[in-house]
């Protein structure tokens, strides 16, 4: 009687287990497939930096090919440790296009530049919601790595805690409003 219950007591461990390592397999698939997603959104505001570039060919060649230059030299993929020097040089980019467009008013006012920041804007939002959704994909998962008894298994499978995206110091702090 007591070798039917230990066997009973194996088999449910292990199925226990086996549920586990699918439910942190499951979360670390959605960690990178959000990530992913950020990464794809990254290089869709890139392409529509690259249209804006070629708006700003015509008005600045010099302010073109530092534009170019700056897209060209972030051809690699998106990972954790690039993604924020991607993010910087995005910005760096869109703030050298917003001043060309400060002394050139007809760029400014022109549709293939309108449009093309309405994209850059839209992919912007998109980048921030896909960082929103990786974060809530590694909350979850974290949860299954941390807690009791899942964390036993976790660590017999060899599944840690992922980091978070965190926001950018600078953008965190509130601007100061002159009226």
């Amino acid at each position: 009687m007591y070798f039917y219950i230990i066997i009973l007591a194996i088999v449910i461990i292990a199925v226990y287990a086996l549920s586990v390592q699918r439910q942190l397999v499951r979360a670390k698939e959605y960690i990178d497939n959000s990530f992913s997603q950020i990464g794809v959104n990254q290089q869709s505001r890139w392409d529509a930096l690259t249209q804006l570039a070629k708006a700003t060919s015509a008005y600045s060649s010099h302010e073109y090919r530092t534009l170019m230059d700056v897209i060209d030299s972030r051809k690699s993929n998106t990972t954790l440790e690039n993604l924020e020097s991607n993010e910087q040089a995005i910005q760096s980019a869109l703030s050298r296009v917003n001043v060309l467009a400060e002394q050139y008013p007809d760029l400014k006012a022109s549709q293939v530049y309108i449009e093309t920041m309405k994209s850059v804007n839209d992919y912007e939002n998109k980048v921030r919601v896909a960082r929103m959704v990786f974060n809530d994909s590694v909350t979850k998962y974290n949860r299954i790595v941390k807690q009791l008894p899942s964390s036993i298994f976790a660590s017999m499978f060899g599944f840690s805690v992922q980091e978070y995206l965190n926001a950018d110091s600078k953008k965190s702090e509130m601007p100061e409003l002159n009226f």
